[in-house]
């Protein structure tokens, strides 16, 4: 879509005009417009698969290979069109930026798509079964695929101004969380499950409904979004500096950490893709009845209590321990969990002990481990001297899509494998069969047997991951090498942070020059009086920074206390010491000082020499391209 005409009329001009962010366009394009896209995603994720068994009874079609090949078939082409879509849209511009087109041309797909996944003719096995792949590509490898692309970026795109920016993301997540966390898990299987049972018709009519819904309000998200970032860039005419892809992907994949964190990230994905898929079937099939409407929500609130109050504790447990050591703790505690619901699948009180359990250990993977993903991309700027983000990223996400592909395919033929029996419509009377033993055991696994296993080895995993023992010292090394830069052009250093607080200070006044600007031409349209409104305004600026500042003073006080009591602490402990016991306690962590030091100057030798070979090659690679 390279400089598409047909978007510069004002009809597709967004509704928002001031250059700040505004609170209609945090309300309307961050919270409420992505709700109905993420809303029909969340409940195809949980519920998609279930249709497709329940409903349409494939679980058998081609001796139980259809829905085992097809999802791992389908999945490769998601991750395929993944790839070409951020292609496309950093090669797209308009006059309504480079993503916002795509949320627009996503908006019917989606709802076109989303339908079609369900109309399903009764026709013969062999219609049905294309039909089904052709849906379910249309939907996942281009529908959805071009909307999660566009909207993924809309936060970074929206604005430089990174406290408008970081506001716009909290936004965003409080629609994801509203989505799965809220209608998915509670309103969906105490209401809605139980009134489509395993009619097909009323399967078309709900997520019909979904499906349409999420038109309008993905269009809301287009017309109440703006990509300034990307208009500046185009008024400007600003080329950033590009590192080939395949030497980026290269120096990911020859990294020890980034492959840690790889084989962790494929591996609890997996067993979370499994446990996901056999929420269902578990909770109609061995801990409940079928389509009972309370079990399932019972199991998705007590175990997903934890992940709402454990982050006020997950945080400091990690400063105080290490962010590895935190996570280990935590599969650790899945194991106890997961291990403590397998031993008794059938009772629900015992069931949902563990999975409270479970889920605080899983606080650290979900809070803590995109910390640790960061180390690494520091690790890597230190090794080679350039940032691989992107390429970083590019890979987990592709993990991510591919990993689902799999664990459906496996869930599937496991369920087809041991003679999982769908549920029938007699007399007009849904008809649920008693599951032999070993469906039933295959869907525990599937919920919680599996992951008792992945977590104690992800727990052995991670005592390799040693990516933050060192690295605040790579980052001083990474600070230095960015001063040398500067000074070798004849530039004078400012310290990142100073300059940071600079940009902002300047982006704060030029917020409030076009705030202004923007009032007088509101009070002159209205007839109002503009020294009058504009009081209120700089009065509530200055009654807030006033309690930032006051914020920011209790908050230097507490730290100070903080820091007392522990000093308090040790000394205390000190002096409760004889003069052998602290000559000791020296003695140890002189040990260990000298020991990390010497393990330190051996990476670090190791580091400048792998510094020195990429920044070689890299100036060899541009003096071929300026040559060509």
């Amino acid at each position: 879509m390279s400089n598409v005409k047909t978007l510069s009329g004002r009809v597709w001009n967004s509704r928002v005009r001031s250059q700040n962010v505004t609170g209609q366009e945090r309300w309307l394009g961050y919270l409420l417009g992505p709700c109905g896209a993420l809303l029909l995603n969340a409940v195809l994720a949980t519920y998609l698969n279930v249709f497709y068994t329940d409903v349409l009874h494939l679980t058998m079609v081609w001796g139980g290979a259809f829905l085992v090949v097809f999802p791992l078939i389908s999945k490769i082409i998601d991750a395929i069109t993944n790839i070409i879509m951020g292609y496309i849209i950093d090669r797209t511009k308009t006059k309504q930026g480079k993503a916002r087109p795509w949320l627009l041309l996503s908006a019917p797909l989606m709802c076109i798509t989303g339908i079609l996944l369900f109309v399903v003719p009764q026709a013969s096995l062999t219609v049905q079964v294309i039909w089904v792949m052709l849906s379910y590509n249309l939907f996942y490898s281009f529908a959805y695929t071009i909307y999660n692309m566009s909207h993924n970026l809309m936060v970074p795109l929206s604005t430089r101004n990174t406290t408008q920016r970081g506001g716009l993301s909290v936004f965003n997540q409080i629609a994801t969380i509203m989505m799965s966390g809220i209608l998915v898990a509670l309103v969906f299987p105490m209401v809605i499950r139980p009134l489509m049972d395993v009619y097909q018709s009323r399967w078309i009519l709900v997520m019909g409904i979904l499906s349409i819904l999420a038109l309008p309000l993905t269009l809301l998200e287009y017309y109440f979004t703006k990509e300034r970032v990307t208009e500046e860039q185009t008024l400007s005419g600003a080329a950033e500096r590009k590192i080939p892809f395949l030497m980026q992907l290269k120096l990911v994949f020859t990294d020890k950490y980034m492959i840690l964190m790889y084989v962790y990230f494929f591996i609890s994905t997996f067993a979370a893709s499994l446990k996901n898929l056999g929420l269902v079937y578990y909770c109609d099939n061995v801990l409940g009845t079928y389509n009972d409407g309370i079990t399932q929500m019972l199991v998705s609130v007590i175990g997903g209590i934890p992940m709402g109050i454990g982050i006020f504790a997950v945080w400091p447990l990690a400063k105080k321990f290490g962010k590895k050591n935190v996570t280990v703790a935590g599969c650790l505690l899945i194991v106890v969990g997961s291990a403590i619901c397998w031993m008794a699948p059938e009772n629900l009180v015992i069931v949902l002990i563990g999975q409270f359990i479970k889920n605080m250990g899983g606080l650290p993977g979900s809070y803590i481990f995109m910390a640790l993903f960061a180390d690494g991309l520091d690790n890597l700027e230190w090794k080679s001297g350039v940032r691989c983000d992107g390429t970083a990223m590019s890979v987990y996400n592709t993990i991510a899509v591919a990993i689902v592909g799999v664990a459906t395919a496996v869930f599937n033929a496991m369920l087809a494998g041991s003679g999982y029996m769908a549920p029938e419509i007699i007399d007009g009377a849904t008809v649920a069969y008693e599951q032999s033993q070993a469906v039933k055991d295959v869907i525990t696994f599937s919920f919680v047997g599996l992951e008792t296993i992945t977590s104690a080895v992800l727990a052995v995993v991670l005592i390799f991951l040693t990516v933050e023992k060192t690295i605040s010292r790579k980052q001083k090394v990474i600070r230095a090498r960015q001063k040398a830069a500067c000074e070798a052009k004849g530039e004078v250093w400012i310290e990142p942070e100073v300059r940071a607080a600079e940009e902002q200070k300047k982006q704060d006044e030029e917020a409030e020059e076009i705030y202004r600007k923007e009032l007088k031409e509101r009070c002159i349209e209205k007839g109002t009086d503009y020294e009058a409104e504009l009081k209120k305004h700089e009065d509530a600026v200055r009654a807030k920074a006033e309690k930032l500042a006051e914020k920011e003073r209790l908050a230097k006080v507490k730290e100070e206390k903080k820091a007392k009591r522990a000093e308090e602490k040790r000394a205390a402990k000190l002096a409760a010491m004889t003069g052998e016991e602290r000559a000791a306690m020296e003695k140890r962590q002189a040990e260990r000082a000298a020991k990390d030091d010497a393990a330190w100057r051996i990476e670090e030798e190791k580091g400048e020499a792998l510094y020195k070979k990429f920044q070689s090659s890299l100036a060899a690679y541009e003096r071929r391209k300026e040559q060509a």
